[in-house]
């Protein structure tokens, strides 16, 4: 008997944009991924990144879902931003947010951006996005943050919520 939990799943193409700004460890990159194999969403990698693509950490984390993973490559936060374009809709998440995911009104298609595991989202761009950064509340004060695919996983899935693909 099967127990795991079976949904139709019908995702706008592609339902969400991940975007991974300077990531330093493999395996949560790895994780990333397969939380996009699973979802269908697209995962963007802005370099500089802390490991090598063929890193078998990074390889190992996301187990044999690489093939199943449009992923895209950028070589500046400023590469990826002009790629977007101007009518992407952005939403940062960072420890310094001013509001709740859940206070983030998600789209099909939204770009979801999250900094690197030690430095998070650059200041001037947070600063240039107020009113699209947010975070996720952290219940005692002895935790600064979660770990960056935890984060990833709690965001891609209330976005996905939000936009009935379940």
């Amino acid at each position: 008997m099967n127990d795991r939990v079976q949904l139709e799943f019908r995702p706008p193409d592609p339902p969400l944009q991940v975007v991974l700004v300077e990531p330093q460890i493999p395996q949560n990159t790895g994780n990333v991924a397969r939380l996009c194999a699973a979802t269908g969403t697209v995962l963007h990698l802005v370099e500089p990144l802390g490991f090598e693509i063929t890193d078998a950490k990074l390889k190992r984390a996301g187990l044999d879902y690489w093939d199943a993973v449009d992923v895209m490559y950028y070589p500046s936060l400023d590469a990826f931003l002009e790629s977007s374009g101007d009518e992407a809709r952005l939403h940062l998440f960072s420890t310094r947010a001013p509001a709740s995911y859940t206070d983030c009104r998600f789209q099909p298609g939204d770009f979801l951006l999250f900094g690197s595991e030690t430095k998070g989202l650059a200041q001037p761009l947070l600063d240039r996005h107020p009113d699209a950064v947010f975070g996720i509340p952290i219940l005692l004060d002895n935790v600064r943050s979660l770990n960056l695919s935890t984060s990833v996983g709690i965001i891609a899935y209330e976005a996905l919520r939000q936009i009935d693909c379940f």
